[in-house]
């Protein structure tokens, strides 16, 4: 959420930010909340000059009464009943004006950074930087979930008929290696100076439209029946909302942080949900960071974040490249944003393995996260967010690059302490 105070002083850099993302059918809403936001200050003075009228009035009534001029003190009182009755009608409009200027205000999106590139879709995202030699090996690589079944290591048959499509149960030694992911991942992230979580894995509705869009909610999040709970498509959402209405002093920052969670997805829209992969499913597991700061901070961590990325999956000879999205691609609350994506021998093309986002002070507006300053008086902090790894997707990735030409999986060295030793799958 952008500040009202710049769409109403700046309304051209507002309309500008629509046009770079592509959104000209929201351009209308600039000028309808400019008059929904003089309608309602209007209507604010009117209810403080009332209060203000009211309470001098008010006052003089006992001293009129005193005086023995009740005839005065009846007319008095009168009045003030007259204008008690005006000022409930403007409170109500009041609060149907700021209802409405907020509906509106959280489907304008954020103000993207000026380095962003400008583009319609993710096909015109653009290439920062590739790290690690892609290899393609001589032997035709598998299907993943041909690699894991062979192995021993998935049914998803059997999940099909607990849960459906989206589902998989995971086994033996491909099990073990999601869970030597993670962990691998949480130390990986608490040798950084991140601070571990495992935080709650529900949430409630003001949280959630705290920390995303109406149109992400509705095509991510399950909604608990009958409770104002949804479960959480990624532990940023908990971590996020874990400061709402809090007030940080300065030298509480950064609050730099990693969280694990089970994730639940919906999954709605063009991509669904694959009859046969683990690619996009419906519940997965990731490691993430988070980062609360001081907005002078945030592009400096935006960088530290998506590197430890890079350092994870290259820590595992991994090829990955950075891929930054183009002002289409942005979600509305993300002022600059960049993919992670890892290379899959087996297409001969890299693909998405984490999203790294800056989110500027639109979360910790909707949210109330504030720092404190005596000075300049309190201000929004910025929030970050990026994926270490998410292993389904992760687990695809590193069986395509450790896959030899007889089926087995090498295993590097920093995943064997957490594999009992091994140094390969059979």
């Amino acid at each position: 959420m952008i500040d009202i105070k710049l769409l109403r002083n700046n309304p051209e850099i507002v309309r500008e930010n629509i046009k770079k993302k592509f959104q000209e059918h929201k351009l209308p809403l600039v000028d309808e909340v400019i008059s929904l936001d003089q309608n309602f200050r209007d209507v604010k003075v009117k209810c403080d000059m009332l209060r203000s009228r009211r309470n001098t009035i008010s006052k003089e009534i006992g001293a009129l009464m005193a005086k023995g001029k009740k005839e005065e003190a009846v007319e008095a009182k009168k009045q003030v009943e007259a204008m008690a009755n005006e000022l409930a009608e403007l409170e109500i409009q009041e609060d149907v004006l700021a209802k409405k200027i907020n509906e509106i205000m959280l489907v304008i999106p954020n103000i993207i950074d000026d380095s962003v590139p400008i583009g319609k879709d993710d096909s015109q995202n653009v290439e920062v930087e590739k790290i690690g030699e892609p290899f393609v090996p001589e032997f035709e690589i598998p299907y993943h979930v041909d690699i894991m079944e062979k192995l021993n290591g998935i049914d998803i048959d059997s999940a099909r008929k607990t849960s459906g499509n989206g589902f998989y149960y995971l086994k033996g030694d491909i099990a073990r290696l999601h869970s030597a992911i993670l962990s691998y991942a949480r130390d990986f992230m608490i040798e950084r100076g991140f601070t571990y979580y495992i935080p709650p894995f529900m949430i409630r509705s003001n949280v959630v439209t705290g920390v995303m869009s109406f149109s992400e909610m509705e095509n991510m999040m399950y909604k608990i029946e009958g409770e104002d709970l949804y479960l959480i498509g990624t532990s940023e959402h908990s971590m996020i909302g874990k400061f709402i209405d809090t007030i940080l002093t300065e030298d509480q920052l950064p609050q730099n942080l990693t969280s694990y969670s089970p994730c639940f997805r919906k999954e709605v829209g063009a991509h669904g949900i694959e009859e046969r992969g683990v690619y996009r499913i419906h519940q997965f597991e990731k490691q993430e960071m988070v980062v609360i700061c001081k907005p002078e901070e945030s592009m400096q961590w935006f960088k530290v974040l998506y590197q430890n990325t890079v350092d994870f999956f290259r820590s595992m000879d991994i090829p990955v490249r950075v891929l930054e999205c183009c002002s289409g691609d942005l979600a509305d609350l993300k002022v600059k944003s960049v993919d992670v994506e890892a290379w899959s021998p087996r297409q001969k093309k890299y693909f998405e393995v984490g999203s790294c986002s800056n989110l500027g002070d639109a979360q910790a507006r909707r949210l109330g996260i504030r720092i404190k300053n005596k000075e300049l008086g309190n201000y929004y902090a910025h929030t970050l967010n990026n994926t270490v790894v998410a292993p389904p997707r992760m687990l695809i990735a590193f069986l395509e690059n450790n896959i030899n030409a007889d089926g087995t999986i090498n295993i590097p060295q920093p995943l064997r302490m957490y594999m009992g030793g091994k140094s390969k799958i059979e």
